[in-house]
């Protein structure tokens, strides 16, 4: 047995919360009504959701028009990229810009539109991660439909401008969406002071229940759905609602706000005490920024190792963690991120994503330091290509 457990894996998904659970629960059995039916006890559900819109659309600064539930984040940025991009082509714009370290959500939805004769640019980050404005400048075009630009990076932590991006585009007539999937238990996210015109989240990785998201559409876009069917969502998202992942996901949303600004510090301080402990690790390489970075990220790379087998053998010490995206932790390629920030392809192969919250304790980084180290050793010295 492992001498502790120790989950550090919270940018893939977090536990729902006891107080989002609590909230949810009725919703299951009681109050298990169709929100579509006309009935009390669909009423009930009908009235539950409406409320949780409310306090959701209140938390994120917008309108309760503007907010559309989905399945969760993927499904959100994939309405909001193919859906700007049919409302381009409709005025002749079928030209896409997007970053080289977006979640995979966000590169598939591209891939397709390339498939159906759309044109996308891929812009290039800094070496920490970062859209530069001057580069998306130059990029946007007279038949530039839509820009889609990540606001905090899921594998290494890197937060964009996307203020000043989104002024950029609003000063050129374009489109602006940001998946703000990471960015949603780590700051305050408000979409008036953003300036963005769509912003995807996903409510697991926030305390909430697996299978519900958001898209905030700015009221005067008149974004095409994804799904066709019933008239839910005042059209814009067909299928019956999920009531209590919606419920839960308005009520833990509520509750990261409350504790944010306590938990983000303490966050923040085990953060940067992994950072400087596994630096120490010879041949050792932080990826993504030392400051201004998401509140609970370390990514770190090593000389020597394999991803894939730092994780398997950390879970057998009891550690949980990552070597990268949870969508691509099956994949042998290499991060398509720490490839873009400039790692060849043995650092890129030789990550280790630790992502913590405020359930993660000082005894739990005490450990963490302690034992990768002597796993990163222990794996170097089983490689055939040890010198």
């Amino acid at each position: 047995m492992p001498e502790r457990i120790v989950y550090a894996d919270c940018a893939a998904t977090k536990p729902v919360s006891a107080r989002a659970l609590a909230a949810a629960m009725p919703y299951f059995t009681e109050a298990f009504g169709n929100p579509s039916a006309v009935y009390s006890r669909g009423m009930k559900a009908a009235r539950a959701v409406l409320d949780a819109r409310r306090q959701i659309a209140a938390l994120i600064g917008a309108d309760v028009r503007e907010l559309i539930f989905t399945s969760g984040g993927t499904e959100s940025d994939s309405q909001a990229i193919r859906g700007a991009a049919e409302l381009g082509a409709a005025s002749g714009k079928r030209h896409i810009i997007t970053s080289a370290v977006e979640h995979h959500a966000v590169l598939e939805s591209c891939k397709y539109l390339e498939r159906q004769g759309f044109e996308v640019t891929y812009l290039p980050v800094d070496s920490e991660g970062r859209v530069s404005v001057e580069v998306l400048a130059d990029s946007i075009r007279q038949n530039t439909a839509l820009v889609s630009i990540i606001h905090t990076n899921n594998e290494i932590g890197t937060i964009n401008p996307i203020s000043d991006l989104a002024a950029l585009c609003k000063s050129r007539g374009v489109l602006f969406h940001t998946d703000a999937t990471a960015a949603m238990d780590n700051c305050i996210i408000n979409v008036r002071e953003l300036g963005v015109d769509m912003l995807s989240f996903s409510g697991h990785k926030f305390g909430a229940m697996k299978g519900i998201g958001g898209l905030y559409v700015r009221e005067g876009i008149s974004l095409p759905p994804l799904l066709y069917g019933g008239a839910q969502e005042n059209r814009r998202r067909a299928g019956t609602e999920n009531v209590p992942a919606i419920i839960s996901m308005a009520e833990a949303l509520k509750e990261t706000r409350e504790e944010l600004e306590k938990n983000s510090v303490f966050t923040a301080h085990m953060r940067d005490e992994l950072i400087k402990g596994l630096l120490k690790i010879p041949g050792s390489r932080l990826n993504g920024p030392a400051n201004d970075r998401a509140t609970g990220n370390v990514n770190v790379s090593f000389e020597g190792v394999e991803g894939e087998s730092l994780v398997l053998m950390l879970d057998m010490y009891g550690i949980q963690t990552s070597s990268g995206s949870a969508c691509t932790s099956s994949s042998p390629k290499p991060s398509h991120v720490l490839k873009a920030i400039g790692l060849d392809n043995s650092l890129a192969k030789g990550s280790l994503r630790l992502t913590i919250s405020s359930s993660n304790t000082s005894e739990d980084i005490a450990y963490i330091l302690k034992t990768v180290p002597e796993v990163v050793e222990r794996l170097r010295s089983l490689s055939p290509y040890r010198k």
